[in-house]
């Protein structure tokens, strides 16, 4: 399967609506030969065979004007699918932002180039993606041969200083390869004395020369997604356990979490949750349940919906072992709850686990 099918299969329905949408922008006709490819393309799936739509759509002419319109249709896809998720998450929108400006600058237009570089610039940093601010400081500096109103030598110090943290990302990102890979060599990390901490420190201590780098936020919640991944991927929930006690006790008794990454914090706690579960110690993963929900209120309940589920199946794997009639209840209250039964694999889960309780 090529490219142009690929992104045709991949398709999601309100994606196909949206396109049909932008497709009917210029003309809408029955006859459009884009829209029957496209259509065929949907239907046939894997078992898509060129020679048939080829016949269907030109007979016996050249196949000149075919590939023409596959070039088409996949170069319409790709605007389409800009066009509907360019703000879907904060990088993709940043990029928009940082063509409108170069669109802006290369017709003359400095004042609305400035405007939307200034809007790149609040994006990147609110993110803290600094590759991106290193080319928004380029840009200032270009602009500046423009526009007095712009001062170059704000954003030369503005990106001698971004410069510094692109340097500590990077070694962060060394740090966390060698991590990965000193973990992935450790066959076994449930011993009576767990290696886990000891090496982490070790590792971080032998490759960092920088003692504000040690002690970074960045590099600790990067390395705690490592290593929790990692360990999950081998299933060492005693491990795991182990690990996310003391590392959650450290990021709470230091303070390290805050707005920027609470949803890492809820993430921690479901992990914590269900590890506890797996090692059958069911009262004290639902004290950390407990926790969750508490944690979900925060922020004016900035990711409740998004836990909503989570806290629901900590709540179900616990009392299906400690109390079912308890359990049943929870499964009844989750089956009336919108938010819950919209999704259909929640939706699934909550009558499987009826039956089975039930049963």
């Amino acid at each position: 399967m090529d490219i142009l099918n690929s992104i045709v299969a991949g398709m999601s329905k309100d994606q196909v609506r949206y396109f049909k949408v932008y497709l009917s922008r210029s003309h809408d006709r029955d006859d459009r030969l884009d829209i029957q490819l496209f259509d065929y393309m949907r239907k046939s799936g894997e078992e898509y065979d060129e020679e048939r739509i080829f016949k269907k759509l030109y007979g016996s002419e050249d196949k000149n004007s075919f590939y023409r319109l596959r070039n088409r249709l996949l170069q319409d896809l790709n605007k389409s699918t800009l066009i509907q998720h360019y703000d879907d998450d904060e990088t993709g929108y940043t990029l928009h932002l940082l063509a409108l400006e170069k669109f802006y600058f290369s017709r003359n237009n400095t004042r609305v180039a400035n405007y939307f570089l200034k809007k790149a610039e609040s994006e990147a940093r609110k993110t803290e993606n600094f590759e991106l601010l290193d080319i928004v400081y380029g840009d200032f500096i270009r602009l500046s041969h423009e526009l007095l109103s712009i001062n170059p030598e704000e954003y030369i110090q503005k990106r001698k200083d971004n410069q510094e943290q692109i340097r500590q990302l990077r070694a962060i990102d060394d740090i966390l390869a060698v991590v990965s890979y000193k973990m992935k060599l450790t066959q076994n990390f449930s011993a009576d004395e767990n290696p886990i901490l000891p090496l982490l420190q070790e590792t971080v201590e032998n490759y960092s020369n920088d003692k504000e780098l040690i002690r970074s936020a960045k590099l600790r919640f990067r390395i705690y997604h490592a290593v929790t991944q990692i360990l999950l991927q081998k299933r060492d929930y005693k491990a795991l356990e182990e690990y996310l006690l003391s590392i959650y006790k450290e990021f709470t008794e230091e303070k390290l979490f805050v707005r920027t990454n609470h949803d890492t914090k809820l993430q921690m706690l479901v992990y914590l949750v269900n590890s506890l579960f797996k090692n059958n110690k069911l009262k004290e993963s639902l004290l950390y349940t407990e926790q969750l929900r508490s944690a979900m209120e925060e922020y004016q309940r900035m990711y409740y919906d998004k836990y909503l589920f989570f806290y629901y199946n900590s709540l179900v794997i616990n009392y299906s072992r400690l109390d079912r009639n308890r359990a049943i209840e929870i499964l009844d209250e989750m089956k009336g709850n919108e938010k819950i039964v919209s999704n259909p694999f929640y939706e699934m889960f909550v009558y499987l686990n009826l039956a089975v309780s039930w049963f």
